[in-house]
């Protein structure tokens, strides 16, 4: 089987990892990749967003699979192309896309739907935010309508905070993605990741994991793509799965065919788990970053079948995948700055003694070489070096004991991946 991996990130190179080691892939083709995925595959310079090269990549390359790693070409349509001329993908049109690229979607199809989230509503005023505003207790949420990189969500305890971040983004601060926001009312409890396979008719779900996302120790400081995550997740017990499956993930993998856009690919569902029960955050239609690359270490079975009997509208006749009984953390190594404006161009050293640490392994989410063979950080978000364990203090331990070893000077991460909730 030949694989095409679009994406170039942490989560890419951990699907990418796991592909490679399946006796049906044969070849695995990447773009644009990363010098990780260089040492699993062939890596081809092309951009990740853009749609009109990457098409014309596969239709030159013909492969058995496309596997779409990012939420950008997904929005674009890519996989609605690359069907229309018969190839297998796994991701979901840009239709059904719209469950993360629309925040205002998303809550108008709870709603429809009766899937259980935030009370909310999407403004478009300035005048509209504060009006809703004043019908809240504080913290108040703000999110952007659109993509903005997992950074278009504000969090804040005063009022007139809020009201002010809701005009600065309604008048440009994430671009377009902000063009009208949603406001909703925080929710108390408990955050989990729920994951599951689909392909338009059949749901097979995955396991829990849980991410952190504020930039610093203590969740404190801004929002982020993600600093770490860890599975399992205590309170996504057996029990809990069965509700989510049944009151979130199925009714909306069924309304979306009820609506004419049937979802194939891999649905992540933010959660909250609270007295209430567990609660819609938001959704994602790909694998999340980093919470794919410890599910991925996680993963006992042969991932490619699964990915192509999603694409293949056949999830029905496959075994639900097998996970190790342990623990598995990522801790993610971001440049100095991150969110904001961070370091560029930093040597990084080290990867190699961090692999060897029992349990790990560190996958390349921002990284690239130079002319000289000198892997240097290229993105915001830099390594992520995950690593397993018979328990989660176990598995914490061993990837900050092979965090350690990374020479990353410009660089930091959280001391408190797993330990802080």
């Amino acid at each position: 089987m030949k694989i095409l991996l679009i994406g170039g990130g942490g989560r890419e190179h951990a699907l990418g990892w796991k592909l490679s080691q399946s006796p049906l892939v044969s070849d695995l083709v990447c773009a644009p990749g990363n010098p990780g995925l260089a040492a699993l595959g062939r890596c081809v310079s092309v951009s990740a967003d853009d749609c009109a090269a990457l098409f014309d990549l596969a239709k030159t390359e013909r492969p058995d699979l496309v596997v779409i790693g990012p939420e950008g070409p997904l929005a674009g349509g890519l996989a609605d192309r690359l069907r229309a001329h018969d190839m297998a993908v796994f991701g979901p049109s840009a239709h059904a896309a719209r469950l993360e690229s629309s925040k205002a979607f998303t809550k108008a199809f709870c709603a429809h739907h009766a899937i259980p989230t935030a009370r909310h509503m999407t403004v478009g005023t300035a005048g509209e935010a504060r009006a809703f505003l004043q019908t809240l207790t504080p913290p108040y949420v703000l999110k952007a309508d659109g993509l903005a990189a997992g950074k278009g969500v504000i969090i804040t305890d005063d009022f007139d905070t809020a009201c002010a971040d809701s005009a600065a983004m309604l008048e440009g601060r994430f671009g377009t993605a902000s063009a009208q926001i949603v406001i909703e009312e925080f929710l108390q409890g408990v955050e989990a990741s729920v994951f599951a396979l689909c392909d338009g008719k059949t749901v097979m779900p995955l396991i829990a994991a849980r991410d952190h996302k504020r930039a610093f120790d203590g969740d404190k400081g801004p929002n982020t793509g993600g600093m770490g995550a860890y599975s399992p997740v205590a309170e996504v017990d057996p029990a809990m799965m069965n509700t989510v499956m049944q009151t979130i993930i199925t009714p909306t993998i069924t309304g979306m065919a009820a609506e004419g856009a049937p979802f194939c690919g891999v649905l992540y569902a933010g959660l909250m788990l609270g007295p209430d029960g567990p609660k819609l955050i938001e959704y994602n239609v790909r694998f999340g970053d980093p919470e794919c690359q410890i599910i991925m270490m996680r993963m006992q079975s042969d991932l490619a079948p699964l990915l192509m009997a999603c694409a293949r509208g056949t999830l029905a006749q496959e075994t639900p995948p097998h996970w190790q009984d342990g623990a598995a953390a990522c801790v993610v190594m971001a440049a100095r700055g991150y969110p904001g404006n961070y370091a560029k161009n930093c040597p990084l050293g080290g990867l190699e003694a961090a692999a060897q640490s029992p349990g790990a392994m560190v996958f390349h989410a921002g990284t690239r070489q130079d002319a000289n063979g000198q892997l240097l950080s290229a993105g915001g978000r830099v390594l992520n070096i995950c690593a397993t364990g018979a328990t989660l203090d176990e598995a914490v331990t061993n990837a900050y004991r092979a965090q350690n070893k990374i020479d990353f000077p410009d660089g930091f991460a959280r001391t408190d991946i797993g330990r802080s909730t």
